[in-house]
């Protein structure tokens, strides 16, 4: 396996936004997960994606379907939030992805038949590591993470079932659902 490279050198490959949520029934089983990206440039281009897991199936939705297959194959895979998820080989869609995202107010998303929304806004601060690995390898990450109180997700107009966890402190909430901004990976 190659070498990574020293970290101060490491050349971006996308900025943008990832926010993204897990849903749990109160047994504190994964009931959905969603990772929305608002990509500013990357090297495989710019745009807007839903990639959603419920009930076994992944669904990857945009209006470009070669970057959202990227984001889900490079990225998504490797997030630690779906390990132990069936993951299967997504349905990929071709569809408007139209998200609004405030670190005041929260977001929403509309994708296909799909909606998501998050509020309750708990914090805002930076994070950063030199050390996220994905399936290629070691990256560099930076972003501003707001954790939010709740979130909800429906297909079809039907809810999917579960609820967001809250943990941490009063000075440092933690949340299974989370907005992002200023996020810059880096290879």
């Amino acid at each position: 396996m190659p070498k990574a490279p020293d970290a101060n050198n490491r050349r971006i490959i996308l900025a943008g936004a990832n926010p993204g949520l897990r849903l749990f029934d109160k047994d504190g089983k994964v009931t959905a997960f969603a990772s929305i990206w608002m990509v500013d440039w990357s090297i495989c281009g710019a745009g807007t994606a839903v990639v959603l897991w419920f009930d076994g199936i992944v669904r990857v939705v945009s209006e470009d379907v070669d970057l959202a297959s990227w984001l889900e194959r490079y990225f998504v895979r490797s997030f630690l939030e779906v390990q132990g998820l069936p993951w299967h080989e997504p349905a990929v869609e071709r569809d408007l992805v139209q998200v609004s995202m405030s670190l005041a107010d929260g977001l929403s998303v509309k994708a296909a038949d799909i909606q998501i929304e998050m509020s309750g806004v708990l914090d805002r601060r930076l994070f950063a590591t030199d050390n996220f690995q994905l399936a290629d390898g070691v990256h560099s990450l930076s972003l501003v993470i707001a954790p939010v109180r709740a979130a909800t997700v429906s297909i079809g107009g039907a809810s999917v079932p579960g609820f967001v966890q809250v943990d941490g402190s009063a000075d440092r909430p933690g949340s299974s659902a989370f907005l992002t901004t200023a996020e810059v990976w880096r290879r």
